[in-house]
């Protein structure tokens, strides 16, 4: 599916009503309180926005020029967009009686699930995530859909993609076993569009918490060079430790997952910058929605003791000092529920500020867009959340009380006056 197939998807979300945010030139934002993620916070904010940009921050009303539209945001707490650097927003189910998520899984026609992943997207905003990190796809659909987002046909966060992850399963797309595999994959996933690449470093997935290591160092240290060679960054999705001890000395940007990192691994992590990418919330919502997936209680148990493992290695590697990041690891229904993996980082011992920070300036420097993204500071993005309440007493604040989101200078979600 190519350009033809975008545009036809872009007719499609026409022909259903749906509407993409406008952006009129220039606007005033006031917040009776603003978080900028550098740092600081200003009371009785004013963030004056142009375009798609931030171009002042200041804590004087009378600065705002005539004639600029005013948003009276007054009652609420600004903070920067939120980034989940861990989503698979193409896993979409539509709950038809009789079915399970995995069943449907890849068994509509491309285009379709495309389409229907426009509420994952939504969802998503909603929780006032305006940036992911898209983790694999079949069909190369996270590119696409991207490029739906980018060109203004589909509404949802900015996506960085991996299109299909690096596995050991030669039979589906992304497959590849040896040095010379392994880099032959990785350079068609970047040629199709990848701004990512994601390597499936272990087992584990699901209800499948095995966690034993798949491709070798040398086969990870392959899809790192050639990765880097070409101008982009690798994620290493590893259960368990081995692979992530892998992962972390072949280069990787981030180690998704793994649980019982031992001290030398979290040294390496230090040293070289590696980021930690927990996902611990996503097996907790396994258990929880185990009758939607066919799962018994001693598959929620394992789920359950799996999220306590996760735990502790995060709380580890924050003492350590080792660099973490937020990622939900949203698939199907657990679209909306993106941010509650920050009530388990200060439940590892991050202060509320530090938790914010793993959805903020650390996402952003994973990426690579710490220079645009994750504050709210003149130059950057207008990626700008409003909640009720004051997150850095409460970062269930962010969970439950987002009411309004700006993505770049767009307002994409506004549930002012809603439930106060």
């Amino acid at each position: 599916m190519k350009t033809g197939s975008i545009f036809v998807l872009a007719f499609l979300a026409t022909l259903f009503g749906m509407q993409t945010p406008t952006i009129s030139q220039q606007k005033a934002i006031q917040f009776g309180k603003l978080i900028d993620g550098s740092g600081k916070v200003i009371l009785n904010a004013v963030v004056m926005v142009e375009n798609d940009r931030i171009s002042s921050v200041s804590e004087n009303i009378r600065t705002i020029p005539q004639d600029v539209e005013i948003i009276d945001l007054s009652s609420y707490t600004g903070i920067p967009g939120l980034i989940d650097v861990h989503v698979h927003m193409t896993y979409y189910w539509d709950q038809k009686p009789g079915t399970n998520p995995w069943q449907q899984l890849n068994r509509r026609p491309a285009a379709k699930t495309l389409f229907l992943a426009q509420e994952n997207a939504m969802k998503t905003l909603e929780t006032g995530v305006t940036t992911v990190r898209d983790l694999h796809a079949s069909d190369f659909n996270n590119i696409y859909m991207r490029d739906l987002i980018n060109s203004g046909a589909m509404v949802g966060p900015r996506m960085l993609v991996c299109g299909y992850g690096l596995h050991i399963n030669s039979e589906s797309g992304g497959g590849a076993n040896g040095v010379d595999e392994v880099m032959r994959v990785a350079r068609e996933q970047i040629s199709e569009g990848a701004d990512w690449i994601k390597m499936f470093g272990s087992t584990g997935s699901a209800s499948d918490l095995s966690g034993n290591q798949t491709f070798t160092y040398e086969e990870m240290k392959a899809a790192v060079d050639v990765t880097h060679n070409l101008g982009k960054r690798i994620a290493i999705h590893s259960y368990g430790p081995d692979g992530a001890r892998d992962a972390v000395r072949a280069g990787a940007e981030s180690v998704e997952h793994a649980v019982d990192l031992d001290q030398e691994t979290l040294s390496e992590m230090i040293k070289r910058g590696t980021y930690y990418v927990p996902t611990i919330d996503h097996n907790r919502y396994y258990a929880e929605h185990r009758d939607e997936y066919g799962y018994g209680p001693e598959i929620a148990k394992n789920l359950n003791k799996f999220v306590q493992r996760n735990l502790e290695t995060t709380r580890q590697a924050h003492k350590a000092g080792v660099r973490i990041a937020m990622g939900s690891d949203a698939v199907f229904t657990m679209f909306g529920q993106n941010t509650r993996e920050l009530e388990w980082f200060v439940k590892a011992g991050m202060t509320t500020a530090e938790a914010l920070a793993t959805a903020t300036i650390n996402g952003a420097e994973l990426l690579g867009m710490e220079d645009c993204l994750g504050k709210v500071v003149p130059g950057y993005y207008a990626d700008i959340v409003a909640v009720k309440g004051d997150p850095l007493s409460d970062i269930s604040v962010i969970i439950n009380h987002v009411k309004w989101v700006m993505k770049g200078g767009a307002v994409v979600v506004d549930k002012t006056g809603k439930n106060e």
